[in-house]
């Protein structure tokens, strides 16, 4: 079970620093463009087990970078151990049900196991994760919207 994003600042992991509305709206582009490329390559490629992973990871990009990106223009900075659990737990503090910041934690453990365990997942997964991008993006979005 993911903490509170208040347990992440009474650790340090979370702390206030000035509005950084420059790199809120650098990651919201990234974001962006990310997932234009990502709309592209599944136009060309489909899903299957041989890009799962690579979706899987485009998808946990897109989402952190919004969230971070709403980190940034609330005054907020994550950093060292436990920084992208921290970040994830800011999904409750944005509205996101519970059952989404399970799924956004689970996606950053699998992306983590893809990064430096070599996992592999399959399709039925990657389908599963774009699903909840689908879900999830439009409000993330919503929430940076004036910075754009």
């Amino acid at each position: 079970m993911i903490k509170s994003f208040e347990e992440y600042q009474k650790e340090g992991i979370v702390k206030r620093v000035k509005i950084n509305g420059e790199r809120a709206k650098s990651l919201a582009i990234e974001s962006e463009r990310k997932i234009r490329s990502l709309n592209k390559r599944m136009e060309k490629l489909g899903i299957d087990n041989e890009n799962a992973n690579d979706y899987v990871e485009y998808c946990y990009d897109i989402i952190m970078h919004l969230a971070r990106a709403k980190l940034s223009l609330d005054g907020y900075s994550a950093g060292g151990q436990g920084a992208h659990e921290a970040e994830v737990s800011y999904l409750r503090e944005l509205g996101f049900s519970e059952n989404d910041v399970q799924f956004a934690d689970q996606l950053r453990y699998f992306r983590n196991g893809i990064m430096y365990y070599g996992k592999l997942l399959d399709k039925e997964y990657a389908e599963k994760v774009l699903e909840f991008l689908n879900k999830i993006y439009p409000k993330l979005k919503q929430l940076i919207k004036a910075i754009e």
